[in-house]
């Protein structure tokens, strides 16, 4: 076989190849590619471990008293958990992954819209994700160390990636433990260090008052921080066995974890005054800041992964892609972006509040409205190039987050709102007046 034969080949789907690996991105999931909860609940439990999740506790700290961080954070990830439970359930009763999924809503075409808008966000999440390591173990951007370990990070995620989800188990199982172990050691430490309960919520007091944060600012920097993972929940949730494993998925990943680091993120920047995770546990000793730094690396490199597995999947089955070809591409581009984009991680998250819900409310009201929680995947190939409806109500819901939000409700949420209620009126109105959107199969 010649030279050329052999790059065709590699850019080539082959359809056999892919039905017979575990988790093709070009069709729903048989029977027999279900996985166990147990190994699905710790992948979850690695996923949700981001650094995300200490910043945006450092970042609350700084502007909010501990108990009203605490009730912000809870509306904050009980909103992400209500996106991430209804996409999660359509994924575990259609085994269809997000590209699969935005079709049957969007259409064939329409589908480039959100597949080519979510990946470009979480190819930027890689990126943060890259640079992140690059900081814990340099110190410093500013260090000569910074861009070769960002690099290396980055080839690391790439390649690891390529074993598919059976490879982020084997990266998130191990991880577990030590994240969970260095976690409570961290609460622990920082409450002491203050010199007790009372101590670090006098502390808290008088660190709120240096960048203070209204409610809906707080509440909408903890969106920002993980809606993308809610829109993209069927990823994993397609997976499950059982209807309670893909509504604990999205739990784990976007309430138990997210609570946990967002309290350590808080606390350690409270109480020492410094926001960088690993740089803080240093203080505690040489042993324990060490194992800090293992167990942040883990956390990165399951997040590496999980955030590049993430867009590979989604525009391999919306572009017709072998998952290896945009595995590599995804993971490039988010390399390159690692080594400049980590820096911009607030303006990054504020963004995503803003544009990520409205992407996802066309998609809960087709299902749960429209079709009765019912989509006939076996019609994928009939499906118009086109449903206007939901380009259109997805754009009202941006404009409506940007231009207009209540004073007491966050932009993102009501971004998602108006986005549901212009779907479901657009969509309505033209069943009333027997305009025809979509197929007879799905559309009914």
């Amino acid at each position: 076989m010649s030279d050329n034969e052999n790059k065709s080949n590699w850019f080539h789907v082959d359809e056999t190849q892919e039905a017979q690996s575990a988790d093709s991105p070009h069709a729903p999931l048989r029977d027999d590619q279900r996985r166990d909860a147990l190994p699905l609940l710790t992948l979850a439990f690695g996923w949700g471990f981001l650094v995300t999740g200490l910043l945006v506790g450092s970042s609350l700290g700084s502007g909010l008293y501990f108990p009203d961080l605490l009730r912000n954070a809870m509306w904050g990830n009980i909103v992400n958990f209500v996106v991430g439970g209804l996409v999660g359930y359509m994924g575990y009763q259609t085994a269809c992954n997000s590209g699969l999924l935005y079709r049957l809503t969007y259409g064939n075409v329409g589908a480039y819209l959100p597949v080519l808008f979510l990946a470009a966000l979480t190819i930027g999440w890689q990126g943060i994700v890259v640079g992140a390591f690059g900081l814990t173990w340099s110190g410093s951007f500013d260090s000569p160390l910074f861009y070769p370990i960002a690099l290396f990070a980055g080839v690391l995620y790439t390649l690891t990636t390529l074993y598919g989800v059976k490879g982020l188990e084997k990266v998130a199982v191990p991880s577990t433990v030590i994240l969970a172990l260095v976690g409570l050691y961290a609460a622990w430490f920082n409450v002491d260090k203050a010199g007790g309960w009372e101590a670090f919520l006098a502390l808290s007091k008088t660190a709120a008052t240096k960048k203070p944060l209204s409610d809906t600012d707080a509440i909408n920097i903890v969106i920002g921080s993980w809606v993308v993972g809610g829109v993209v929940m069927a990823e994993y949730t397609r997976f499950a066995r059982q209807a309670w494993v893909a509504i604990a998925i999205p739990f784990v990943v976007l309430v138990a974890t997210q609570i946990f680091l967002q309290v350590i993120g808080a606390m350690g920047g409270i109480v020492s005054g410094n926001f960088d995770f690993s740089a803080y546990l240093m203080t505690a000793g040489v042993v324990v800041g060490t194992i800090g730094l293992v167990a942040m690396s883990l956390a990165l490199w399951t997040t590496g992964d999980t955030n590049l597995y993430l867009p590979a999947i989604q525009t391999a089955s919306v572009f017709h892609l072998p998952k290896r070809v945009t595995i590599i591409v995804c993971g490039a581009i988010g390399t390159v972006l690692g080594l400049g984009i980590y820096q911009h991680f607030m303006d990054w998250i504020d963004q995503i509040a803003n544009l990520v819900p409205p992407l996802i409310g066309p998609i809960i009201v087709d299902y749960y409205i429209f079709h009765g929680r019912h989509y006939d995947t076996s019609a994928l190939a009939e499906l118009p190039a086109w449903n206007p409806v939901a380009v259109l109500s997805f754009a009202a819901g941006i404009v409506a987050a940007y231009a207009y939000t209540p004073s007491w409700m966050a932009s993102g949420l009501w971004g998602l709102l108006v986005s549901m209620g212009a779907y479901l009126v657009l969509f309505g109105g033209a069943r009333i007046f027997g305009i025809r959107l979509g197929y007879s199969k799905v559309r009914g």
